[in-house]
């Protein structure tokens, strides 16, 4: 674990071997210590965060493993009395990557299985996403060394066909959230307006609205003045599409039939796509390949290395953080909710009384609160505050667990998006590599990469517009 954890120091050319020396031998030992301390997260989003962490490290050992420059850097630090190999074969390279990230995805995909149909943190499996970091990270482990013992030709198609279709799935999945975070933000602001006649919930959304419209446009001109001089085709029109479809879908979006079937759409959700897909049409012009002289980017850089290293950080911490987001936010796309509350007597034939004994004086006083919401002389959320009682009577460290009452998200689908995370980053990487590298790899720049971001930025105003039109087309299917 030390040795890993001191791949990312390699990657600075400053940084000596007795820095590295130092995490190696301190590593096992940081990672046991925090993992006593934090036993079982409480805490929800200390939980997820730990999950992006655990993506983000992988990501980079990948990152590392695309050239041998790592490798003879650890076959460095041993005095070079170590040459690392795999069956014969280097350990870098196209293979390689895939090994690494397959090892993380078939953690989560257990993961997953293990932890399907788990509500609240009552349930004992639910200790398995919150706890036992220090054997999770040895299982992880485990998966990787293990993966260098499967023949490459199993990889080499994983890598081509199943690895990309989930990566594409990845992708498909984030613009699909993404257009809900737009709807989303904007019915959220509109409610508390309602509500409350707020000066500061207009001026919010207002400002927020005018702001991501004037940084779309700024980001337009930039690209046309930078990325789009003669001779550079598919900026050129990469560039321009972007600007036509996003003067189309707000226009679509403040059209008076629009409006008629769904009168909280707008101009706010219309700024936020707009801004999203402009942002990846200039990451795709700005990431491509510079032997048409269309990349002004690339040849202003000064020292090349820092670059990569910062920019590949840069991409491994985006795909983190946006992974998290999505697996967290993909509970809105099953309609699960946490808290739900079911009225007694519900069922056929039943008279709504309390019939059986309580074993217990925690089961008596949830009985008597039950009934008290039933009569309604109590709210609904007693029942939250009455789990919240019980969490600090249950927690002897002082801890406050947030989902004794019910999972913040769900834990498996949580699982899947970062199993198709995984798939998305061995994708990335492996595209067009080049096999004569030695130094550290760029991360995404590739035309295959370009074309992914530009695409996928129509696809989110397809989406968008989709769910404008929606109702539009099939009224009674949307209730209006």
């Amino acid at each position: 674990m030390g040795a890993l954890l001191s791949l990312p120091l390699l990657a600075v050319p400053s940084v000596g071997t007795l820095m590295s020396f130092g995490a190696s031998c301190c590593g096992a030992a940081a990672c046991s210590a925090i993992c006593n301390q934090c036993g079982i997260f409480k805490s929800s989003m200390a939980t997820r965060i730990a999950y992006a962490f655990l993506l983000l490290i992988n990501s980079i050992i990948s990152w590392l493993m695309l050239t041998p420059w790592a490798l003879k850097k650890l076959e460095h630090l041993t005095l070079d009395y170590v040459n690392i190999s795999c069956q014969g074969k280097q350990c870098y390279g196209y293979v390689a990557v895939q090994r690494v990230n397959f090892a993380l995805g078939l953690f989560h995909l257990i993961l997953s299985i293990l932890l399907l149909g788990v509500k609240s943190s009552r349930d004992g499996r639910a200790a398995l996403q919150n706890g036992y970091w220090g054997p999770k990270v040895i299982v992880w482990l485990a998966f990787v060394v293990l993966t260098f013992f499967i023949p490459e030709t199993f990889f080499q198609v994983w890598g081509q066909y199943i690895a990309l279709a989930g990566a594409m799935l990845f992708v498909l999945l984030g613009l699909i959230l993404l257009v809900d975070l737009a709807h989303t933000w904007a019915e959220y602001c509109l409610e508390k307006i309602e509500e409350h006649d707020s000066r500061g919930w207009r001026v919010l959304l207002i400002g927020s609205t005018l702001g991501m419209f004037t940084a779309s446009f700024a980001m337009t001109i930039i690209m046309y003045i930078f990325f789009a001089q003669s001779g550079c085709a598919m900026n050129q029109a990469a560039i321009t599409v972007n600007l036509i479809v996003l003067l189309i879908i707000t226009a679509v979006s403040v059209h008076p039939t629009v409006q008629e079937y769904n009168p909280k759409a707008g101009l706010a959700q219309a700024a936020m796509v707009s801004i999203y897909c402009t942002y990846l049409t200039m990451s795709a012009v700005s990431m491509e390949p510079d032997d048409r002289s269309c990349n002004p980017l690339i040849r202003a850089r000064g020292t090349r290395t820092a670059s990569i290293v910062l920019g590949a950080i840069v991409t491994m911490l985006t795909i983190a953080y946006t992974t998290t987001r999505a697996a967290t936010q993909g509970i809105a796309l099953n309609g699960n909710s946490s808290h739900t509350y079911n009225k007694l007597g519900d069922e056929d034939g039943e008279h709504g009384l309390v019939d059986q004994q309580p074993t217990s004086r925690r089961e008596m006083r949830a009985e008597a609160l039950r009934a008290a919401v039933e009569a309604g002389s109590l709210p609904a959320n007693a029942l939250d505050d009455s789990d919240d009682d019980d969490d600090d009577s249950d927690d002897g460290r002082g801890g406050k667990d947030d989902e004794r009452g019910g999972t913040q998200y769900n834990y498996a689908l949580f699982h899947v998006i970062f199993l198709l995370a995984t798939t998305w980053v061995a994708t990335l990487l492996t595209q067009n590599i080049d096999y004569e590298a030695t130094g550290v790899a760029a991360v995404g720049r590739t035309y295959w990469a370009s074309w992914v971001k530009i695409v996928s930025s129509w696809v989110c105003y397809a989406i968008y517009s989709w769910s404008l039109l929606a109702p539009v087309v099939m009224p009674g299917r949307f209730g209006n």
